[in-house]
């Protein structure tokens, strides 16, 4: 008896030889079951993934959250989920000959060509994620397709702007070379540590260079895990704990490192710009956690335009550094670390005030607030 509420199955169908980051698409198709904790055998309800075709994660959950709906492109199912045997049993025969399934009716039907958006739950934004026939001719552009999806859409001006393709290269030798996320992390977290030495005793520029290596490891390492499906527990926390105790070591070791260049901070200058840089950014990231848990964890850097833009440069480690580096092409590492407290402070009270405009717009707004990036392309 069909039961939709019975957890669906996975099953890729057909043989596709062509592989998109390193995998065939039985393979992944595999690791986004696994990922959804489903499993890949039932006499239940199915989803059945065309081979022929490569797409991103967010139809898979779309397609598992909605039974009897079938995406196609071109009249050819890529993706449906079928709730009992014979309708399954059509897809199944669809995908294999190329061609439409004799009872369409069976299902809600998605086509492709039409543009349909979903919505995005962790950016908080709809769009069209991409599906593709997968052929040696279509790789790297579906690579750079999925590769995109992954990043996150507001985040600082050097993760947009400087080394997108940097990392987008990176990404696809690991993944050729079968690395895997968690070592590109112990990696950059070497880098990391050996950088907060570097600062320490004044070599700013090595430390920079190996803060840079780290900075562009610790893009690789989750578009890396994203692409190819290797998110795990361990590395969230690794990488996300890494990423979050890290900034102060350096702020502070910089300050100490100045000694060697004859331009160490008087006691009490170097206690200010400590309590400046320290606490402006716990704070800081208390103020996001705040708003996060008042608003439905959506971030704060999600509801305007604004907040998106002044994501790109607010006091975080990478406009950080941008202000030390332009700092070390004068010379004077010193006022470099003096203006990192600055903008801090001046970050702060951004975030204070986009913290009270939040409160004062759900208290007219009915509790409720809503990211502008939702309604992108709608």
């Amino acid at each position: 008896m069909e039961n939709e509420h019975n957890i669906p199955a996975v099953v890729s169908v057909g043989d596709n030889p062509t592989k998109l980051w390193g995998l065939t698409m039985a393979e992944r198709t595999g690791r986004l079951a696994k990922a959804q904790g489903l499993p890949t055998e039932s006499v239940g309800p199915v989803i059945l993934a065309n081979a022929d075709f490569a797409f991103d994660p967010l139809w898979f959950r779309h397609i598992v959250a909605n039974p009897r709906l079938m995406v196609t492109v071109g009249g050819v199912p890529a993706l449906a989920h079928a709730v009992d045997a014979a309708s399954a049993q059509d897809v199944r025969h669809a995908m294999e000959t190329r061609r439409a399934p004799s009872d369409g009716a069976a299902f809600t039907v998605v086509r492709f060509e039409d543009g349909p958006m979903i919505e995005d739950k962790q950016l908080r934004k709809r769009n069209t994620p991409f599906l593709m026939a997968l052929t040696p001719d279509t790789v790297r552009q579906i690579e750079r397709d999925s590769y995109s999806g992954a990043y996150k859409g507001v985040t600082d001006l050097l993760t947009k702007y400087l080394w997108p393709e940097w990392a987008f290269v990176l990404t696809r030798i690991a993944a050729k070379l079968r690395i895997t996320p968690n070592m590109i992390t112990v990696v950059g977290a070497i880098m990391c540590v050996a950088a907060t030495f570097a600062f320490a005793y004044g070599h700013y520029w090595l430390g920079m260079a190996m803060g840079l290596v780290f900075m562009v490891f610790d893009t690789v390492d989750g578009k890396l895990a994203r692409c190819t499906i290797t998110s795990s527990k361990l590395g969230n926390v690794l990488d996300h704990g890494m990423d979050l105790v890290h900034p102060p070591f350096w702020w502070w070791f910089w300050a100490i490192g100045l000694t060697y260049w004859g331009l160490g901070l008087s006691g009490q200058t170097f206690w200010l710009v400590q309590l400046a840089i320290q606490g402006g950014y716990v704070v800081q990231r208390l103020i996001e956690g705040a708003f996060m848990a008042r608003n439905d964890q959506m971030h704060i850097h999600v509801w305007r335009p604004f907040d998106s833009w002044f994501r790109l440069i607010t006091a975080r480690r990478n406009p950080n550094m941008v202000i030390l580096f332009v700092s070390m092409l004068f010379a004077r590492p010193d006022i470099g670390i003096i203006a990192v407290a600055w903008w801090t402070v001046i970050s702060l009270i951004v975030h204070m005030v986009q913290l009270v405009q939040a409160e004062t717009a759900r208290k007219r707004g009915g509790g409720h607030l809503t990211s502008w990036l939702a309604g992108e392309g709608a």
